[in-house]
């Protein structure tokens, strides 16, 4: 199970590091956003433009705090498509920080199973009962939103080699285990039993922010070109047609 922590992980030293990038060395721009920071919160400063710019330009890419970039990565593809809640924001960033160790995608919680399949993780938990039915059907979700927002290209590779499920099954698979994640009583307990239920709901929103910070930043030079292309073409107009 993963929970939304990346934001209250940030600490006076993320600050700094931010403020930092922003002031370049200007003492006048430093005594403003040290203002700011006081006035309005940090939330305010990562919510800047110029703060993803900042973060993404040159060397500072690699120098930040792995979890500041990806918060701020995906702060920014989700306000591009007007979704400002921040849990949502700070629960696909601690799923990317998560699931991008070892084979953490793979499992649940601690357990040793290992699950490569959407219908694997279904069936087991078709099978189980209590916490663990309550673990796998929440890493439904979070595994569907994983490979269908990090990696969409290899998705539509398989499609076109081996007629594998296209991007619209991991969808269906992920809201589903979203939404039966949510109504276990273990939801409820950790507070997350709504943010499940909005994971269910925009799902496709969600996948589509995710593909954002996969195709500009994690992973721009590959797959192909026109599949790309086409994916994000027809994921605008779907987007516009409210589908």
């Amino acid at each position: 199970m993963i929970l939304p922590t990346i934001r209250s992980s940030f600490d006076r030293a993320d600050a700094r590091f931010i403020i930092w990038l922003l002031s370049r060395g200007s003492e006048v721009e430093r005594e403003k956003e040290e203002t700011r920071l006081r006035e309005d919160g940090l939330d305010s400063i990562l919510d800047d433009p110029r703060t993803l710019n900042a973060v993404l330009t040159g060397s500072q890419f690699s120098s930040a705090r792995p979890e500041l970039v990806f918060y701020v990565l995906v702060r920014h593809a989700l306000l591009e498509d007007g979704i400002t809640d921040r849990g949502v924001a700070d629960y696909l960033s601690a799923l990317l920080s998560a699931f991008g160790r070892g084979g953490r995608a793979y499992h649940i919680a601690d357990d040793s199973a290992e699950y490569r399949y959407l219908v694997d993780i279904a069936a087991a938990a078709d099978q189980s009962t209590g916490r663990r039915a309550f673990l796998l059907r929440a890493h439904l979700g979070e595994f569907a939103l994983w490979l269908s927002g990090v990696f969409p290209d290899h998705i539509s590779a398989r499609v076109h080699r081996r007629a594998a499920p296209p991007l619209s099954y991991y969808e269906e698979m992920g809201s589903a285990g979203y939404r039966q994640a949510a109504r276990f009583t273990e939801a409820e307990q950790h507070g997350i039993a709504e943010l499940y239920r909005n994971c269910a709901d925009f799902f496709p929103a969600l996948r589509i922010a995710l593909n954002r910070v996969s195709d500009r930043h994690l992973f721009p030079a590959t797959g192909d070109r026109i599949d790309r292309l086409l994916r994000q073409v027809a994921d605008s107009f779907n987007q516009g047609a409210g589908l």
